[in-house]
């Protein structure tokens, strides 16, 4: 059963995550942004041996870095943390009202007839699989994602595909790809074995974020280049 205080993976035995220094993407007097490799957690878990995160790898260097949103720890790509109290709101903010827009990268099984789709089915926790997630129309969160096909691999029978989630719910575009039949590679969670063992990794990137900078307002896009 998966842990039900972090996002370690419940078939992961030990943490080892990558220890290459930070990848500093931008960075200025009010925000931090950050290529975050997969591995590594956002957050520290509640175990002992779960202390070593992006947050506090990020704040032994900026002592004052306060935390904004997370990515899960098999996810890698773009991540924004905030250098000081009213910047941390700002953006906290725009992120609860939707202002702030993510793509993400996905290699995932099969390949879709249509080039371009909108998954919404309803998200919740699946609780007695914390932190597991599952489509519930009865009580789960409204969940959008839209999804396009950047290229189809008939070989492998994969596809490589730009998510755009519209809404935020946690694991949101794992479980959305799997409803629709297409999981991504290498995810633990919720592909069956022969596909997660199809990657060495999750094959989930966060590759574009856009948002509006806290002090001046302008619109700002960064980019973290997919790894694979």
């Amino acid at each position: 059963m998966p842990s039900k205080h972090s996002d370690i993976p419940p078939v992961l035995q030990e943490y080892n995550p990558p220890q290459d220094p930070l990848d500093i993407i931008h960075r200025d007097e009010y925000l931090i942004v950050l290529n975050k490799p997969a591995g590594l957690l956002s957050v520290p878990g509640k175990a002992e041996n779960l202390s070593d995160c992006l947050q506090n790898r990020v704040k032994a260097e900026f002592p004052g870095a306060l935390l904004v949103h997370r990515l899960d720890m098999d996810t890698s790509g773009i991540m924004i943390m905030a250098l000081e109290r009213e910047a941390q709101g700002n953006l906290g903010q725009q992120f609860e009202k939707r202002k702030v827009s993510k793509t993400y990268i996905a290699r995932v099984h099969g390949q879709p007839e249509a080039d371009t789709g909108l998954v919404d089915l309803p998200l919740c926790c699946d609780w007695p699989n914390r932190p597991m997630q599952m489509v519930c129309h009865e009580n789960g969160r409204p969940s959008q994602t839209e999804w396009r096909v950047l290229e189809r691999d008939p070989v492998s029978n994969t596809s490589r595909m730009e998510l755009t989630p519209i809404t935020g719910r946690s694991h949101q575009l794992r479980v959305h790809m799997l409803e629709i039949g297409h999981p991504i590679l290498g995810d633990v969670f919720y592909a069956p074995l022969r596909i997660t063992q199809a990657a060495p990794r999750l094959l989930l990137h966060a590759q574009n974020l856009t948002l509006f900078h806290p002090k001046s307002g302008e619109e700002m896009t960064f980019t973290a280049p997919c790894p694979f």
